[in-house]
């Protein structure tokens, strides 16, 4: 089967002119490129289908690689393509054929219709019209997913040997979490799978960038980091991960999808974390060393 991306790019490695630090930027649900065929299966109209974007989230830290980091974001929208999850990880339900034992069919993301190939969007709106087959599945995961994901593991190869250590920041947004009891709603949530997959002075340190703005920061809950971040999180090898989530309402009318006033301001906090990413010793602070976190305030 022809690729639906045969006659442009499915995603964008974007490199600084000269590697300052060792920090891999990653935004792979920002995609907003849908392909015609795809548009032509899903029963959806065009605004409903973008309801699972990271909308604008590869334009939030769009400076990184003028700062010296690289950037890796994806063109396919998270709708056709979630390469924040395992290779196979496949709803049986979706297709023609029959699921063999090599595919995972029971994993909470499938139960909840969001697999590699999602079946649900947002609000659990069903995105396809009629079951698809293996051969499109395939056509996805080996022609974009394992590319996608050996770009990335490039990009973190080069900072380790550039710099021995390498920091992964995975770029995300999230819908308002509404006010719980009395307890305020988080602006911002951090995930490294409940400290196993970055350094705390790395956390630390990014969750004083956002504090020292006045934003609520949430560890871990509800969104503790995706395939992305546990599957290369690896304190103990020297790779470090965390993904970042950012409330939409920060920036964008959730509904329309559109930027708002507010876009420019969360620019410019996020160019203030990059830059701090890129400044800071990463390799001290990866080991520890006490004081570092002071740079991001």
């Amino acid at each position: 089967m022809r690729s639906d991306y045969w006659d442009q790019p499915a995603f964008e490695t974007i490199r600084p002119r000269r590697l300052m630090a060792p920090v891999v930027f990653n935004s792979p649900h920002s995609g907003r490129v849908y392909p015609e065929r795809f548009l032509a299966m899903t029963r959806l109209d065009h605004l409903s289908i973008r309801q699972s974007e990271d909308a604008w989230v590869d334009e939030l830290f769009g400076r990184a690689p003028h700062l010296g980091a690289p950037m890796l974001r994806a063109h396919f929208p998270r709708a056709y393509l979630d390469v924040n999850r395992e290779p196979w990880e496949l709803d049986p339900t979706m297709f023609v054929e029959p699921l063999s034992d090599r595919f995972n069919t029971t994993s909470p993301r499938v139960a909840a219709g969001l697999g590699t190939l999602a079946r649900v969007v947002a609000e659990n709106k069903p995105i396809y019209r009629e079951r698809l087959t293996l051969d499109d599945a395939t056509m996805r995961i080996e022609g974009i997913y394992h590319p996608y994901h050996a770009a990335l593991q490039r990009l973190l190869s080069e900072a380790m040997s550039a710099f021995g250590v390498a920091l992964l920041i995975d770029c995300h947004s999230m819908p308002r979490i509404q006010r719980a009891q009395d307890k305020a709603a988080p602006d911002i949530v951090l995930g490294d799978r409940y400290g196993t997959t970055c350094a705390p002075g790395l956390v630390d340190l990014v969750e004083t960038v956002f504090t020292s703005a006045g934003l609520n920061v949430a560890r871990n809950r509800p969104y503790a980091g995706g395939f992305a971040t546990r599957n290369y999180g690896r304190p103990q090898h020297g790779v470090h991960a965390l993904q970042i989530e950012i409330s939409r309402h920060l920036y964008m009318n959730e509904v329309t999808l559109t930027q708002h006033e507010g876009f420019e301001a969360m620019r410019a906090l996020l160019d203030r974390l990059i830059f701090a990413l890129v400044g800071i010793d990463l390799v001290a602070l990866a080991a520890g060393h006490p004081g570092l976190t002071r740079a991001a305030e």
